[in-house]
């Protein structure tokens, strides 16, 4: 079994695109045989509304196998956002991890296409017709899946104050609040310790 971990020079491809790999000559190789890239500063457009503040870095491991490559990728970046209680602007760091096995579209030997096996994923990745691996569309899925539901900017924080929509910080309060005359009433309303429901 052929093995180089040794880091190279990012294989030139047509597109220009730094997260797209020309990959022949790592195709040509014998199952086992081991690339590995340092992926840095790219900055990506994640799409939905996500914006990044940071760009994409990392390392990516492609293995040659039998069929095709896996690849192992593991890369950081930062979202900005706002806070889910407080609605300040937060940034949320985000560590993605690709680990997908990628198949060829044209067999490097002969130049036909390689057709999808019986049962395959037509979704799955797949190399491009010039042996080029499109890094793009994975990290954009990958971050689009690490994007936090409700991110906070501190574990804490105590939210937005009901009465004047301002951040709570230690000491608000409200002196001079003037109640809705609607709600007036409210003030003699005491609620029974008892327990008793009837």
């Amino acid at each position: 079994m052929t093995s180089s971990g040794t880091r190279g020079p990012h294989p030139v491809d047509a597109s220009g695109d730094p997260l797209t790999f020309a990959l022949s000559g790592l195709m040509a190789e014998a199952p086992g045989t081991v690339r590995e890239y340092a992926i840095d500063g790219v900055d990506v457009d994640p799409g939905d509304g996500l914006i990044l503040t940071e760009p994409v870095s990392g390392t990516m491991r492609l293995s040659r196998t039998n069929r095709g490559l896996v690849v192992d990728a593991r890369l950081n970046t930062a979202l900005a956002g706002e806070c889910a209680r407080c609605l300040r602007p937060v940034v949320t760091p985000v560590r993605i991890r690709i680990d997908e096995e990628v198949l060829p579209s044209i067999d490097i030997g002969s130049g036909m296409p390689v057709p999808l096996e019986e049962g395959g994923d037509p979704e799955a990745p797949r190399l491009t017709d010039h042996h080029e691996l499109e890094l793009r569309p994975l990290v954009i899925e990958a971050i689009n899946i690490k994007e936090p539901i409700a991110p906070l900017c501190e574990p804490d924080c105590p939210g937005l104050c009901p009465e004047c929509g301002q951040r709570l910080e230690p000491g608000h309060a409200h002196d001079d609040l003037v109640i809705d005359p609607r709600l007036e009433a409210l003030r003699a309303f005491r609620v029974d310790d008892s327990g008793d429901s009837g």
